[in-house]
C-alpha cells in the first residue's frame, strides 16, 4: 500500500511552471505518522533559507506510540536538493510572484519519504475561477464521450 498525500488547491491556485522532486529531514515518529496518512499540505510552503530549502507550516500528526518525545507538528523542516536545483529555485523566487508550493508527498520504491515541490505563481480570483470551469467542462466532455460510448 502506498501512502499519496496529495495538494488539491495548489493546482488552483497556482500555475504550476516547475516541478521538484525532494527528500525530506525526519524523525521516526513523524515518518510513522505519514505512513499513517496523518499529514496535511495545506497551509504548506517551502523557503529558500541561508542556501537550504525548508518547507514550513506542514502539519504531522504526532504519533501516539512515540514515548516521551514531544515535537512540534508544524515545525519547519529541511528539503534535500541538490546544489544546482537550490540555486535555479533561489532565482526564480527572488522574482516578484514565484512562490514554492508542496503538491505531494509520497513513499518511494525504497521506503524513503519524497515531497514533490512546484514553483509556481499565484492565480486572482477570476483565474482561479475560470480554472474550475474549465475542470467541470472538461468532466462533462468526459461523460458524455462514456455514456455515448455505452449507447453504441
Amino acid at each position: 500500500m502506498t501512502v499519496k498525500i496529495k495538494n488539491r488547491k495548489a493546482y488552483r491556485d497556482f500555475d504550476i511552471e516547475e516541478k521538484f522532486e525532494a527528500g525530506i529531514s525526519l524523525l521516526g515518529p513523524e515518518v510513522k505518522s505519514i505512513r499513517a496518512g496523518r499529514v496535511s499540505l495545506k497551509e504548506a510552503y517551502a523557503r529558500v533559507i541561508d542556501g537550504e530549502v525548508w518547507i514550513i507550516r506542514m502539519h504531522i500528526t504526532p504519533y501516539d506510540h512515540a514515548g516521551y518525545t514531544e515535537l512540534n507538528p508544524v515545525r519547519r523542516r529541511k528539503l534535500l536538493l541538490h546544489r544546482h536545483e537550490i540555486r535555479r529555485i533561489f532565482k526564480k523566487t527572488e522574482q516578484a510572484g514565484y512562490t514554492l508550493i508542496p503538491l505531494e508527498l509520497y513513499f518511494d520504491d525504497n521506503n524513503r519519504v519524497k515531497i514533490l515541490i512546484g514553483l509556481g505563481k499565484g492565480r486572482t480570483k477570476f483565474d482561479k475561477k475560470q480554472y474550475l470551469i474549465e475542470k467541470q467542462v472538461e468532466r462533462e466532455k468526459q461523460r458524455e464521450l462514456r455514456d455515448w460510448e455505452k449507447r453504441r
